[in-house]
C-alpha cells in the first residue's frame, strides 16, 4: 500500500515563500510508486489541500484530514516543509503529535528550544558548546547602549530571536544605529538577541538522521558578498556557498564534532542544519534550524548531494524514519 503523505508548506512568518518552494521541490521529487503526496498549505486565514489543477479543499483540524469528491483522505505521515511558524517552533509538531500522525522533523520540544536562539544557546553552554557574547532584549525595555556595547562590543549583530532566514537582523557598526536596528528586529519578534561580532570563517553544518544513524553531512563554507549572510545573500545569489568547505582536518574535525554533540545532546531527529563561525581556531554556535530549505539550491540538499544523496532519497530516508516509530 502507498503511504498518503501530506507536505506541509507555508506557514505564518515572512519565510513562507521559500516554504512554498522547499514544500513544492519535496512534492515533485517523491516517488509516485511509492508515495501518495498532497500539498497542504498552512496559512492563518486556511489550511486547505492544493490539487495539481490548484483547486483547493479545507483541512479538517480535527483529524488533519481532507475530503475530496466525497472521499475522506487521512495521512499516514507529514513531511513538514514549514519555516518559521508554526512549523519549526513546536506548534505544528505538538498538534500532529496529539493525533498521533508521524512528521519529519524533530520533536516538539527541540523544535520550540531550537527556535528560541536565546535559550537554545544557553541549554548548550553547559556542554562545552561555544557562542558569542550576547545581550537579550525583550519589547519595551529601557535601551541601555553603553551596557550592551561593555558587554559585546562593537561591530555587533542585533536579531531577532524567533525568526529565521535571516530576517530581522542587521550589523550595528556605530551607538546611533541601535534604534533603527532593534526596531528591525522588532518587526519579526518581541525578543531580541544582541551578539558580538566573530570575525571567521563561517560554516553550516548539516546533520540528519540517515539508515537509522546520526549523520553529518559535507561541511558548507559560506562566503557572502554582503556585509554578512543577509536574506540577499542566502536566497538571491548574493553568497558563495562552497561544499566542502576550505577548512583544515582539525577544523574539519572539530566542527563535525560539535555539531554531532549538538544534535545528540538536544535528542533530535530528523533534519537540522547548526551555523558556525571559527573564532581563535574554535567553532562558536551561532543558531540551529530544524526545518532547513528544501530547494535545489538550498544548502543542506547541496550537502546532501556532496554525501551521493539524492534528493529522492534524502526525502524518502526522512519519512522513512519517522514511519519507524509507528
Amino acid at each position: 500500500m502507498k503511504k498518503n503523505v501530506a507536505i506541509i508548506m507555508g506557514g505564518f512568518s515572512s519565510e513562507f515563500e521559500i516554504s512554498l518552494k522547499s514544500g513544492q521541490v519535496v512534492y515533485e521529487t517523491l516517488d509516485p510508486n511509492k508515495y501518495n503526496p498532497f500539498r497542504i498549505h498552512i496559512f492563518k486565514e486556511k489550511w486547505v489541500y492544493v490539487d495539481t489543477n490548484d483547486n483547493e479543499y479545507p483541512v479538517d483540524r480535527n483529524d488533519f484530514s481532507i475530503s475530496v469528491d466525497g472521499h475522506k483522505i487521512n495521512f499516514d505521515c507529514v513531511f513538514n516543509a514549514i519555516h518559521g511558524t508554526p512549523g519549526e517552533d513546536g506548534f505544528m509538531q505538538g498538534y500532529l503529535a496529539l493525533l498521533d500522525i508521524p512528521q519529519t522533523s524533530c520533536n516538539m520540544y527541540q523544535a520550540a528550544l531550537t527556535f528560541n536562539k536565546r535559550d537554545c544557546l544557553s541549554t548548550l553552554k553547559p556542554y562545552g558548546i561555544r557562542t558569542a557574547e550576547s545581550y537579550y532584549v525583550n519589547l519595551g525595555d529601557s535601551i541601555d547602549e553603553d551596557a550592551i556595547i561593555a558587554k559585546v562590543g562593537l561591530p555587533c549583530f542585533v536579531k531577532a530571536n524567533k525568526a529565521g532566514s535571516s530576517f530581522g537582523i542587521s550589523k550595528v557598526y556605530k551607538k546611533e544605529e541601535f534604534n533603527k536596528a532593534l526596531e528591525v528586529a522588532f518587526k519579526e519578534d518581541d525578543e531580541v538577541i544582541i551578539e558580538s561580532f566573530l570575525d571567521g570563517t563561517e560554516v553550516s553544518v548539516g546533520v540528519i538522521t540517515y539508515k537509522g544513524e546520526v549523520t553529518v553531512l559535507p561541511i558548507t563554507e559560506i562566503v557572502s558578498n554582503n556585509d554578512f549572510f543577509d536574506y540577499q545573500a542566502k536566497y538571491l545569489g548574493q553568497s558563495q556557498e562552497i561544499t566542502p568547505a576550505r577548512l583544515t582536518d582539525i577544523q574539519e574535525e572539530k566542527v563535525r564534532t560539535v555539531a554531532k554533540k549538538v544534535y545528540e545532546v538536544l535528542k533530535m531527529k530528523g533534519f537540522s542544519r547548526s551555523e558556525f563561525i571559527f573564532k581563535d581556531g574554535e567553532p562558536h554556535l551561532l543558531e540551529v534550524n530544524t526545518v532547513p530549505g528544501m530547494t535545489k539550491a538550498s544548502i543542506l540538499p547541496q550537502q546532501a548531494a556532496a554525501a551521493g544523496i539524492g534528493l529522492a532519497d534524502l526525502f524518502e530516508n526522512a519519512i522513512e524514519e519517522c514511519l519507524k516509530n509507528v
